[in-house]
């Protein structure tokens, strides 16, 4: 007799998911093999980490790059040191549990980012300093109450909410992070709320999301998805065109006639919010004399560069600054002007008489980076600078100390809309720069300090001014390049809206298939 002729349910057959993978071809996955954001602080970080993990206040990468509602459904000021948060009810995360309160205190104010985990899953230490820059002034993180969190910092700080925005402060599993076998263990395989969960890691190869269907902003809509590290441009373009994969990212300007001439695929992307700049270390003999480096960039012809190698699709911009700074951002700020002239006096004040001047350089790790380089070394000669490029093989070797550390590439992603999430950020006491031994400026230091703590936007501009004449002009750090522009290649059918920053969105707000 079968089960309904005895009155009993039949077995529920299970449903075949027909949701499709996706398969996206990058130049890398992470720089420092692990998925930890206060670990892999880049451009190719940023890509992938919005699919696993949220923070309290999300980004609109999509439009304007405006503070929106993530984990937190509302935020209010309490003071000029308090943020409370209501957090978002039912979010289930990765592991299965539903988020709380403690989970939110702990991952923004726990051994994850301050250190004291037990059992070998202290975090490195770069990790950490990370995390004492993006939050220098926390004193400690309150749990109202079940639903309600409250950051508190030691000093006023008109700009917490967009550091509780950036992608350090994502919130993740306390549990998963207390019972991991290590910090690396973890690391590669971090337990948070977002869209996807990390199924597979495979360092310098692969790495694979799994749909998280009990996610709380809707059913994902693609099954999995696969970033696979293919380092040259063409093969990333010729995966594309056979079909291995459905997304291609970073693909030169140049580039781009050949498949948008194929009615199958075409290409998405502008400019984002992030900066290429050359850092110049101070300790290298001929660059410790300001007026060298003052020489370098008055030799640049930035205008030459955008129009030949980008084809006009992105921007120079006006210093470390983009125009979503709203009242910090300084209209009337001009870069060092092109003027071979001034840069050959320059060079004669100094007393300069040929001196090799190392440059580090990565094959292309950023669009149009080789051609770049070489450009530039051709308008440094041509002003009597003895530039010798030098191409390297990874980034500890690019920032490696000693006296062949003179120039390199960098990029400096604009966290959010006030130059603390960039300046200070990356060129700050606690910043890259000066923790590297690059360069350092006293002047400079003291008014990092009063841009922090200040709370009159008008003398925040005043200081954030003086700032970038010390920076860019008197005592030069670096050099602006242009505004960098992300181009990326895909399947026509695939609805897909690239956004306005290096993260890669595939919630079901942002991802279709059939149009």
């Amino acid at each position: 007799m079968t089960a309904a002729g005895l009155g009993l349910a039949a077995p529920a057959l299970a449903q075949p998911d027909t949701r499709p993978s996706l398969t996206i071809a990058v130049q890398k996955i992470s720089n420092s093999n692990t998925l930890e954001t206060p670990r892999e602080q880049s451009n190719v970080g940023f890509r992938v980490s919005s699919l696993y993990a949220e923070s309290l206040i999300g980004t609109d990468w999509l439009g304007n790059l405006g503070q929106v509602p993530g984990l937190a459904t509302a935020w209010r000021r309490i003071d000029e040191r308090v943020v409370e948060f209501d957090l978002r009810a039912g979010v289930q995360m990765h592991d299965g549990r539903i988020m709380s309160a403690e989970d939110v205190a702990f991952s923004l104010g726990g051994a994850r980012l301050f250190g004291g985990a037990s059992a070998g899953r202290e975090p490195p230490a770069d990790a950490l300093a990370v995390a004492r820059r993006t939050f220098p002034g926390f004193e400690r993180m309150e749990v109202v109450r079940q639903g309600v969190v409250r950051f508190v910092n030691r000093v006023p700080d008109v700009t917490l909410e967009g550091r509780i925005a950036q992608n350090v402060g994502v919130v993740l599993s306390r549990q998963g992070f207390e019972t991991a076998e290590n910090w690396q263990a973890w690391a590669r395989r971090p337990i948070g709320t977002g869209p996807y969960r990390v199924a597979e890691f495979r360092p310098d190869v692969a790495l694979t999301f799994e749909a998280h269907d009990s996610y709380w902003g809707g059913r994902p809509p693609a099954r999995r998805i696969r970033f696979n590290e293919v380092p040259e441009v063409a093969s990333r373009i010729n995966a594309l065109l056979s079909g291995e994969t459905d997304f291609a990212t970073d693909i030169p300007p140049d580039q781009l006639p050949i498949i948008e001439r194929n009615a199958r695929f075409e290409v998405v992307g502008s400019a984002v919010n992030n900066i290429r700049v050359l850092v110049f270390d101070k300790g290298h003999p001929v660059l410790r004399n300001p007026l060298v480096r003052r020489a370098l960039t008055h030799a640049v012809d930035h205008r030459m560069i955008i129009e030949s190698l980008w084809s006009g699709r992105t921007e120079i911009t006006r210093g470390l600054q983009l125009g979503f700074f709203g009242d910090m951002y300084l209209a009337d700020w001009e870069n060092p002007r092109f003027d071979p002239a001034e840069a050959r006096r320059l060079l004669r004040e100094a007393g300069y008489r040929g001196e090799a001047i190392p440059y580090r350089c990565l094959n292309n790790y950023y669009v149009n980076q080789t051609p770049t380089a070489q450009v530039m070394v051709e308008m440094w000669r041509s002003v009597g600078l003895n530039v010798q490029l030098q191409m390297m093989e990874n980034w500890s070797q690019v920032v490696e100390p000693g006296a062949m550390r003179g120039i390199r590439d960098w990029s400096v992603t604009h966290v959010f809309s006030d130059p603390v999430g960039s300046m200070l950020r990356a060129m700050g006491p606690l910043g890259e720069l000066q923790r590297g031994q690059e360069w350092s400026n006293a002047e400079f230091n003291q008014l990092c300090a009063a841009l922090e703590s200040s709370t009159d936007r008008a003398r925040r501009r005043v200081v954030f001014r003086r700032m970038l004449e010390i920076i860019e002009r008197e005592d030069p750090g670096y050099m602006v390049l242009n505004q960098a522009a992300t181009f990326i290649a895909k399947r026509r059918d695939i609805r897909w809206r690239p956004a306005r920053g290096w993260p890669m969105d595939f919630s079901a707000a942002n991802l279709g298939f059939g149009g």
